[in-house]
């Protein structure tokens, strides 16, 4: 079936277009944050990669199969944001995140998208099986890009806080799952379907933690874990300096006495020295 059998098709594949654009606008805010402050504030690299990279796949897959230009649009709308947003990581994260990040961008979207387009064309010679064979490739990464919130949900339950699981996010991914599980139904393509009823499941868990924990306050010592060791350096750094204060102080006070007595003993000698003369 496609959009020209029936045009409900077409209308709920708009409607997914625009859920999953707010979807990838999302992060701006962040990214904004960190052009702003010319630092990535220990923010992770990781979800944009496997996100480019799962854009680039539904690409091919939707390029193979002919007649999904609605995926295509989406899809390739994410590959040029998340690569914006990559740029703008690689230029102010530490040479090490830099490095890292370079590492696996070579590793998935170059590596791994040639080989997923080798490996299709060797291994599933007739159109059907390379559809079927790129599209449980699909699921299976968009799969652990929708399972990627269970980090946030572990410290949302953790800290009793949803200070770090923003409900408006949470809402977006759930209507974008939502619309695009009604489009792989009515498309009746399997491939569609699967990865956004696992995207359905965690957007509704987040939403009922939501519910649970709004009301609770910030917790301000609880910090996401990739900030527990910036926290823990800026600890030592205070620590150290309040050592070396504590230091000059000390020194400080104990030239002060030593001034002081030898003013004193140097008062004492001339109370003494008065009389001698007067006598």
């Amino acid at each position: 079936m496609t959009h020209t059998d029936n045009p409900m098709i077409f209308v709920v594949g708009i409607l997914g277009n625009i859920a999953s654009f707010f979807c990838f606008i999302a992060p701006i805010s962040i990214f904004y944050r960190i052009c702003k402050k010319k630092t990535t504030e220990g923010f992770q690299s990781c979800p944009y990669v496997a996100a480019l990279f799962s854009a680039m796949l539904w690409i091919f897959y939707a390029y193979i199969k002919t007649g999904e230009m609605l995926i295509i649009t989406i899809n390739a709308f994410g590959c040029l944001i998340e690569t914006i947003y990559l740029v703008i990581y690689i230029t102010y994260c530490p040479k090490q995140a830099r490095n890292f990040t370079l590492k696996l961008i070579c590793l998935l979207n170059l590596g791994g998208i040639c080989l997923v387009i080798v490996l299709t064309h060797l291994l599933a010679k007739e159109r059907t099986a390379r559809i079927e064979l790129l599209g449980w490739i699909c699921v299976v990464l968009s799969t652990s890009v929708f399972a990627a919130p269970l980090s946030v949900i572990r410290v949302v339950i953790r800290t009793k806080s949803v200070e770090f699981m923003p409900f408006t996010l949470s809402l977006l991914l759930t209507i974008s799952a939502i619309t695009w599980l009604i489009y792989g139904i009515l498309l009746k393509d399997i491939f569609v379907t699967l990865p956004n009823i696992v995207g359905i499941t965690f957007g509704m868990i987040q939403m009922v933690l939501y519910g649970i924990y709004r009301k609770n306050k910030p917790v301000n010592d609880e910090k996401l874990p990739e900030h527990k060791d910036e926290m823990n350096q800026l600890q030592i750094v205070v620590i150290t300096h309040e050592n070396v204060d504590n230091v000059e102080t000390g020194e400080n006070k104990e030239e002060k006495e030593k001034k002081e007595k030898h003013e004193q003993a140097g008062s004492k000698e001339g109370v003494e020295e008065q009389p001698q003369k007067e006598g």
